[in-house]
């Protein structure tokens, strides 16, 4: 006399699936996890500056930063913005002003590698006389 197991198929019906396949779904959230590790350097956009080499560590960071970045060219842009050399120690009172608490903002300086050294300095003496002096320069990793 044979058993009736619930294993076994009767009558050619097929018996409910209690489990689910989860490989499918693994795969999938791999694929997305590689897509946005791929694409999301690429939604950084800037100013294009051709940065210096550096083995110096990243800074840890609380707040966004703001960026003044001189191009190849020794134009000068404040948060991705244009500003010419004579509206620039204005703009930076204005920035130095806005620091809450008495607190300094936090300023990044990226200078183009084939930029006069001059010229970077010239921005670093304004940043100096709005009072802004937590500036970081801004460099490549040496990975």
């Amino acid at each position: 006399m044979a058993m009736n197991l619930p294993s076994q198929r009767s009558h050619g019906r097929r018996a409910p699936m209690a489990e689910i396949n989860v490989t499918p779904l693994v795969d999938v959230m791999l694929v997305l996890l590689i897509i946005f590790m791929v694409t999301a350097p690429l939604l950084t956009q800037g100013v294009p500056v051709n940065l210096p080499d550096s083995r110096a560590k990243p800074l840890d960071q609380d707040k966004e930063p703001t960026e003044i970045s001189l191009d190849e060219a020794g134009r000068i842009f404040l948060a991705k913005e244009e500003v010419s050399a004579d509206a620039l120690p204005a703009r930076l009172a204005a920035l130095a002003a806005s620091g809450r608490g008495g607190e300094v903002p936090q300023v990044y300086l990226r200078a183009d590698r084939g930029l006069d050294y001059g010229r970077v300095m010239r921005v670093m003496g304004e940043l100096n006389a709005a009072g802004l002096n937590r500036v970081a320069l801004v460099t490549v990793g040496d990975d």
